[in-house]
């Protein structure tokens, strides 16, 4: 198992992942803002079809990806510095549907997996505020995702993610300081910061999901912790 994690992300919940997974610490120069840098779902969009791929991501991951025989597919369109460019691979794709907001969203997502269906955002940033939980129920920090899901009959939970740092902005969001793998959700701090703490754990715990919070301190925004199975 690797486990894709952006560089910044605080020693103490690098040290407890280790023990789930070989990390990759990710970032990058020049290419993007720093704030987001490191962020794997700036870069990688995983899939049914398939990881679907940055182009210049730098040679040194796509390196690691080829040791490791993970499938993954190169893409055109590459990140840049300032939104939509950054925003390209941040759909969030389940077995079911295509979470994107179409304008903004790297097309070859959509031609890889046909057979999903497109629920339209209007937030750029999907994946960065939504996860998808194992029995299709989903949680939120944007307020125009909720509406959308609610719209499409989809069970929805809002989550207020100003508690979430991210550098250079007064909050990050909530499915970017996450990262789930199976039946276990990795919080990037604790949920004691969350003035939704109960009815998160809960709300969680319905859908067979554990919870492991990666250290105690305030949550930080890490661009979603990836999980690649190879």
């Amino acid at each position: 198992m690797l486990i894709l994690l952006d560089r910044k992300m605080p020693e103490t919940a690098k040290e407890k992942l280790a023990a789930y997974g070989e990390i990759v610490e990710f970032a990058t120069e020049g290419i993007t803002y720093d704030a987001i840098s490191g962020h794997p779902d700036i870069f990688f969009c995983p899939t049914p079809a398939g990881l679907i791929v940055a182009p210049n991501l730098p040679e040194k991951y796509f390196a690691i990806l080829d040791q490791y025989k993970i499938n993954y597919i190169k893409s055109s369109l590459p990140v840049g510095q300032e939104y939509p460019e950054t925003a390209q691979y941040n759909s969030l794709v389940t077995n079911k549907f295509i979470f994107q907001n179409p304008a903004v969203s790297e097309p070859e997502i959509e031609k890889l997996n046909t057979e999903l269906e497109i629920i339209p955002i209007k937030q750029g940033y999907v994946r960065c505020n939504l996860i998808a939980l194992p029995n299709e129920t989903f949680i939120t920090s944007d307020r125009g995702i909720e509406k959308s899901l609610k719209q499409h009959k989809l069970e929805v939970l809002y989550v207020d993610s100003t508690c979430v740092k991210l550098d250079g902005f007064e909050h990050g969001f909530f499915g970017g300081a996450c990262g789930l793998f199976e039946n276990t959700l990795f919080i990037c701090g604790s949920l004691k910061y969350f003035k939704e703490r109960t009815i998160i754990e809960s709300y969680v715990k319905r859908s067979g999901v554990s919870i492991i919070e990666l250290y105690e301190g305030e949550p930080v925004d890490v661009g979603t912790i990836l999980f690649l199975e190879h």
